[in-house]
């Protein structure tokens, strides 16, 4: 008996299966033909959060009497594993409005960056309706070094012109004592022209003799040598007591009553130049007020002024240590 050739078995390679080609496999089938390990992670994710965004309406319960059960939606069963088309739809559903969104996100942000790199800076406006330039000057962002920073004045404002003297000067002692006509001045004391009490002098004046005995008898004064023709100034505001060119020993002659601190005090000026009397009995005087020159009148050897003060119009006392109490300097 022949012997019956056997054709040979010629075994093909197969290609492994891998992940992605069960995949690319199961994709190609119908949804109902897969199996639950052949649906994709993403549609099965997209299964458990599905929803179709319409209102659920609640339906009445099935009469039992009648029999009749609620129909269901087609399914088909793949080893084992039951698979609704309904929900296969709604995956494939969720596909899309999820694509749909990223792509209306993109085209969002791609338009916002194209207007905040083409509005020009002037355009913008700060929530308050102030401009932002005046934002940099008031300081709320930090120029750059190289960046020019300007402030811009409203039209109403006006540049006021500032009145400045040409030229200052100083003003010295002498120049004061020689607009005074005074002709001999010194540092005994310094006359303040503001005070309300003042030095019978408006600079400081040397003296000859002060307070106190003299040759066996009480000078009760001050003897102020400034020059003879010097101007003698109220030591405060007063009334004038006594005027006269007759004084006696006095010589040409003044007494003016002032109220200082609650208390009368009175100023005497003696030996000035005849003729050169001021002001009369009954006249209100201001500090600083002209009543008189120096002169050497009455019982005098030299142009001086005697100065006194009498506490409570009678009495005298140091006129130097009241002076510098009251008057400074």
């Amino acid at each position: 008996m022949a012997s019956v050739p056997v054709a040979a078995e010629v075994t093909e390679p197969v290609a492994p299966v891998t992940r992605r080609s069960r995949r690319a496999a199961a994709s190609a089938l119908p949804v109902d033909e897969r199996t639950a390990e052949e649906i994709d992670a993403f549609e099965a994710a997209a299964r458990l959060f599905a929803f179709t965004g319409e209102t659920p309406i609640q339906q009445p319960a099935a009469d039992a009497s009648a029999g009749e059960q609620a129909p269901t939606a087609p399914s088909h069963e793949v080893g084992g594993t039951r698979i609704s088309r309904s929900r296969a739809h709604r995956g494939a559903a969720f596909k899309r409005v999820t694509a749909a969104s990223f792509s209306v996100g993109v085209m969002g942000i791609v338009g916002l960056m194209a207007v905040g790199m083409t509005t020009p800076a002037a355009a913008v406006a700060r929530a308050d309706g102030t401009d932002i330039t005046a934002s940099i000057v008031a300081g709320d962002v930090a120029p750059s070094d190289q960046e020019i920073q300007a402030y811009v004045a409203p039209g109403s404002v006006q540049n006021v012109a500032i009145d400045r003297p040409e030229t200052y000067a100083t003003v010295t002692m002498a120049e004061i004592a020689a607009e005074s006509g005074i002709a001999n001045f010194s540092n005994f004391f310094v006359n303040d022209p503001n005070s309300p009490i003042q030095w019978p002098f408006a600079v400081g004046v040397p003296i000859s003799y002060g307070f106190g005995m003299r040759d066996g008898a009480m000078h009760e004064g001050v003897d102020f040598t400034p020059g003879e023709g010097s101007p003698i100034q109220a030591v405060a505001d007063g009334v004038v007591r006594e005027s006269t060119d007759s004084g006696g020993a006095f010589g040409v002659h003044i007494v003016i009553d002032h109220v200082i601190d609650g208390q009368l005090v009175s100023s005497s000026y003696s030996h000035m130049l005849y003729g050169s009397r001021q002001v009369e009995v009954g006249d209100h005087v201001t500090v600083g007020t002209i009543v008189g020159h120096t002169g050497n009148t009455g019982r005098s050897f030299g142009a001086h002024t005697h100065f006194e003060i009498l506490m409570n119009g009678t009495t005298p006392i140091d006129p130097i240590p009241w002076l510098r109490e009251h008057a400074g300097g």
